[in-house]
C-alpha cells in the first residue's frame, strides 16, 4: 500500500489507478470495515490525524479530481462523505524520498512519464499535506542498503 505524499499529477496512469484502489482500501480499514491491513505503516499518519476518516476522504477526493482532469472515470460515490480535513504535517525528507522512489518506478514501467518529470526538483505535495522540515519518516519501508 502506498498513500503518496506527492501530488497525484505526477503519477502515471497505472500509479494513479493503484493509488485509488489502495486509498479505497485504506478508507475501509479506517472505518473498521476490514480486518486486514489494520497495522499497515502507511496508515499511521492518517490515524494520527484529527479526523482520520475525513483525512482519507480528502485524500481520495484529490485522486478523483486528478482522474477527472485526465478524462478517467473513477467512481467518486465510493468516497465516504465527510467534511474537509485539516492538513496533515509531513516532512520534506518523506516527500523527497517518495519523489526519488516514484522516479525509480517510472524508469522501469513508464520511461516517457519520467522524462516529463525532468527539471522538477521540488515536487508539490498532495493538497492534504503541509510540508515541514524533517527526515524520511520512521514508518517508511526502505530497501536495505
Amino acid at each position: 500500500m502506498r498513500l503518496w505524499t506527492l501530488h497525484p499529477r505526477y503519477l502515471d496512469p497505472k500509479g494513479l489507478v493503484a493509488a485509488w484502489r489502495e486509498a479505497l482500501l485504506a478508507q475501509k480499514v479506517l472505518s473498521g470495515g476490514t480486518k486486514g491491513y489494520r497495522s499497515h505503516p502507511q496508515l499511521l499518519r492518517f490515524r494520527a490525524a484529527a479526523d482520520p476518516r475525513s483525512a482519507i476522504s480528502t485524500f481520495l477526493s484529490e485522486l478523483a479530481a486528478e482522474a477527472e482532469r485526465r478524462g478517467y472515470k473513477f467512481d467518486a460515490s465510493k468516497i465516504a462523505q465527510s467534511r474537509p480535513a485539516r492538513k496533515i504535517r509531513e516532512t520534506r525528507g518523506q516527500l523527497d524520498y517518495e519523489w526519488k522512489h516514484l522516479k525509480r518506478k517510472l524508469k522501469k514501467r513508464a520511461p516517457a512519464a519520467v522524462r516529463q518529470l525532468r527539471g522538477i526538483d521540488f515536487p508539490d505535495p498532495h493538497p492534504l499535506f503541509r510540508i515541514v522540515p524533517g527526515k524520511v519518516r520512521e514508518w517508511e519501508k526502505r530497501p536495505a542498503s
